[in-house]
């Protein structure tokens, strides 16, 4: 093998290894807290569309109150972190009407939420009850 195979192999190699090392920067970025504000955000509505499973459950909701006409989609758990806070498919049906209590995105054009716990029927379903304020 020559020196120049083994230097092309080699930078094939490293832009190989940046390029995964950046995806998956960009993936944490998203699906930890990163990219939420620090400050706790409630908000609350009707589910309007529903996406469950993996990495994490989607709802979309009609706002009400201060965000009436706003439709938001709020970041719930992973289904096993949904299933720990006593979340069911049925609970989270189109037309149910809660409260999402978590951080909002810090871009204030996106109207997009990560929720540590949800409200609904006056019942509180904690998703992060490490992260508790």
């Amino acid at each position: 093998m020559t020196s120049r195979a083994i230097t092309t192999g080699l930078s094939a190699f490293a832009v190989g290894a940046l390029l995964l090392a950046a995806g998956a920067t960009l993936s944490l970025a998203h699906h930890g807290w990163g990219w939420a504000t620090g400050e706790e955000f409630e908000l609350s509505g009707t589910i309007t569309a529903v996406k469950l499973g993996n990495p994490h459950g989607e709802l979309t909701i009609d706002a009400a109150g201060d965000f009436e006409g706003e439709q938001w989609v709020v970041e719930i758990g992973q289904p096993w972190r949904n299933e720990s806070a006593e979340l069911t498919e049925e609970m989270l049906a189109i037309g149910t009407e809660m409260t999402a209590h978590g951080h909002r995105s810090s871009n204030p054009d996106v109207k997009l939420m990560k929720a540590e716990w949800l409200t609904i029927g006056g019942v509180k379903h904690n998703l992060y009850p490490d992260r508790e304020s």
